[in-house]
């Protein structure tokens, strides 16, 4: 971390944040380099992006100023900080809240042959204000002592009577339970998503909570014996120091949903330009070096995420869980859909 200076915020009101952003843009002032400076936001929580930061200083000489958080309250912060914002880039995960973020209007539009190149149109905005970085596929995990995995093959599945009380999932407002919800939506229209939200919840094991770590968990621990969750989370657990952590992984066997017809649910990481930067230049290339070649083998071996690019290497130990269709629907779906999903998930009872 000696090439990046790294703060968190995690919330406040508006007379702290205005305060916070007084110190920040005299630290980012302070802090330049012969290469010049990009003020990122982030909230994507993982150690190994350091590596990504500091191969973007070496490629470019471009200092990388660090804020981490959650996507939320970086939102609502650069919606305070207005035009003296110094953030020049927000990364979150998932699709619906970069969505959040683009109907604030904290996005400007970026024009780039190397982004348009890289990343596949479904995966970045039509009109360039966001970019997908790094895929993430959300999938069914299952305890192999229990389960056959030929009997649950699509998320439609997840409603047959016979997995009553065996299914492990989060919370209806979690981000990727509703961006999940607003890919079946698309795919099946409002009547039969609220058919299968009713389906699910009846098959619940539990009341959701805890992220998808705690679904594995649970699973195999015999809460129940299907967990919904995305395969990074197996891939750390599997890798792990922890005798305990790669015992459970061992216990669960993997379903990539709907490979007959439209493929399963992937969602980006991703981030875009603020349009307030005061380093407009030095962001865009940041954005660039993110689907470089280095960077996109960092995500993929740092965080046992798939790259965006094509034929970019995938971890040996994500790869060992099979190949398989994506779906191809535009990842702007998730963020479109979110408000009328999660209406659809209040009446039918995911809490």
């Amino acid at each position: 971390m000696n090439k990046i200076a790294r703060r968190q915020f995690i919330g406040m009101g508006a007379a702290a944040a205005a305060i916070a952003t007084a110190q920040f843009g005299k630290s980012a002032k302070a802090q330049t380099s012969p290469g010049g400076v990009v003020n990122l936001y982030s909230s994507r929580h993982y150690d190994t992006d350091n590596a990504l930061y500091e191969s973007f200083t070496r490629a470019t000489g471009i200092r990388v100023n660090l804020i981490e958080a959650e996507a939320d309250p970086l939102i609502e912060r650069i919606k305070t900080e207005g035009a003296n914002s110094p953030a020049d880039v927000l990364i979150t995960v998932d699709a619906g809240r970069l969505w959040r973020a683009e109907q604030e209007g904290l996005f400007q539009p970026i024009e780039s042959s190397v982004l348009t190149s890289a990343v596949p149109a479904n995966l970045r905005h039509p009109d360039g204000l966001w970019y997908g970085f790094s895929k993430r596929a959300r999938v069914i995990m299952y305890d192999k002592s229990k389960v056959n995995p030929a009997e649950i093959t699509t998320y439609e599945a997840l409603t047959d009577p016979k997995w009553r009380g065996q299914i492990l999932t989060r919370s209806s407002t979690n981000i990727y339970s509703v961006s999940l919800t607003s890919s079946v939506l698309e795919a099946n229209g409002s009547a039969t998503t609220e058919e299968w939200i009713q389906g699910l919840v009846a098959n619940l094991a539990r009341q959701p909570e805890g992220n998808d770590t705690a679904q594995i968990q649970a699973c195999a621990a015999g809460v129940g014996s299907l967990a919904i969750a995305n395969t990074y989370y197996l891939v750390r657990m599997m890798k792990s120091d922890k005798p305990e952590e790669r015992a459970i992984a061992e216990k669960l066997g993997v379903v990539f949903p709907n490979q007959r017809d439209r493929g399963t649910h992937v969602n980006i990481s991703g981030g875009g330009v603020l349009k307030n930067s005061p380093n407009k230049a030095a962001a865009i290339k940041f954005l660039e070096h993110m689907v470089s070649p280095e960077a996109q083998e960092i995500f993929a071996k740092g965080n046992n995420e798939y790259p965006v690019i094509a034929n970019a290497p995938v971890d040996p130990m994500l790869q060992a869980l099979g190949n398989f269709k994506e779906d191809p629907v535009s990842a702007t779906v998730y963020g479109r859909n979110s408000l009328v999903s999660l209406q659809l998930m209040n009446q039918g009872g995911w809490a």
